[in-house]
């Protein structure tokens, strides 16, 4: 295994690994465990209760954080005529149809979300193998394919993130800055496991939220108590 750095191996002394923690205790001891040069990405790691081999039991879905992730996403939308309009004036960086296909049949990925209206994805289809190892491929779960295209655009610029178990039963998303105030990131972690909470798949069994660790892109993890965050989350 690769040696960390003397700052990474400081912030690890501030941390108990052997302690789970409240999440406004493990905000705060982020927030002092991030001392990069840069303003770091604080993310959120969920071990889930489910097997995502089974279709009863995967969890995906979308969130919006009260404080957005301090990052404004690149948006693509597929739509014609007035739906293209509307998503032009909600802010969308790209619109088109056929002529953002090709673009993105030759290599080009400048974008962050993918929305598309209903009557696109006959065409959007053709782009799977390239958008859905990317988990770009627009998706009714997620509100990505909707011809409420000027909500969307509106809602993914305020900080709206998606979230998809892994393999292996964990959810990863980002929920906000190292930057951000330790209330804001309370809010925005909040926003999150209650948005797990109410994806509970009916196939799950047994414990549902196994761990939960917060940290920082440079930092170590912090171990957060799972029945605090449940507790707080089904308020």
């Amino acid at each position: 295994m690769p040696a960390h750095g003397k700052k990474y191996n400081d912030a690890r002394k501030l941390i108990d690994r052997t302690q789970l923690y409240d999440p406004a205790e493990a905000v705060d001891l982020l927030k002092k465990t991030a001392t990069a040069k840069f303003d770091e990405t604080v993310e959120v790691a969920v071990r889930l209760g489910v097997d995502p081999r089974h279709a009863d039991q995967m969890v995906r879905g979308a969130v919006v954080l009260p404080h957005g992730t301090g990052k404004e996403a690149k948006v693509l939308v597929f739509a014609k005529g007035d739906k293209a309009k509307e998503a032009e004036e909600a802010g969308a960086d790209f619109v088109g149809a056929e002529d953002m296909i090709q673009q993105i049949q030759g290599g080009w990925a400048g974008f962050d979300v993918a929305v598309a209206t209903p009557d696109m994805m006959s065409l959007v289809g053709r782009l799977g193998r390239i958008l859905g190892p990317k988990g770009l491929m627009p998706n009714p779960r997620t509100g990505t394919v909707t011809f409420d295209v000027g909500p969307a655009v509106r809602e993914i610029k305020a900080g709206k993130i998606e979230y998809r178990v892994e393999k292996a039963g964990i959810v990863h998303a980002p929920i906000g800055k190292a930057s951000f105030t330790a209330e804001k990131l309370q809010d925005n972690f909040y926003a999150l496991m209650d948005a797990l909470v109410r994806a509970k798949p009916a196939g799950a069994k047994g414990i549902y939220i196994k761990s939960v660790a917060i940290s920082s892109t440079m930092g170590p993890g912090i171990k957060i108590a799972p029945s605090r965050v449940v507790r707080v989350a089904e308020r």
